[in-house]
């Protein structure tokens, strides 16, 4: 089961606040993962605090990218980094499935 994003909060130098439905909580940094044509426009702090939670419980920004709450929620319980996702594209985003928990 995934767990869903309920609260983001941006932070200064490139880090999320983000909580899930299950209250696991934690901040992750992403100053070292906004690279690529997609996320650098998130490099502009402005752009960066703009972020929300779309209707599938992901981290997203207006037009831009998004992160795969699997992978955040990974990140704060320690196991892993965040992995980033494409761009969010609403007529594809409820047919792209979840990558599996390991």
């Amino acid at each position: 089961m995934i767990n869903r994003v309920i609260r983001v909060i941006p932070l200064p130098n490139y880090r999320l606040r983000v909580e899930f439905d299950d209250g696991v909580a934690g901040t992750v940094d992403l100053s070292q993962e906004l690279v690529g044509e997609v996320f650098e426009p998130l490099r502009d702090e402005s752009v960066f605090r703009q972020v929300a939670i779309d209707d599938y419980g992901a981290v997203c920004w207006p037009d831009g990218p998004d992160l795969a709450p699997d992978a955040i929620y990974a990140e704060i319980a320690g196991k892993t980094r965040v992995r980033r996702r494409s761009v969010h594209k609403p007529e594809t985003a409820a047919l792209s499935k979840p990558e599996p928990s390991r």
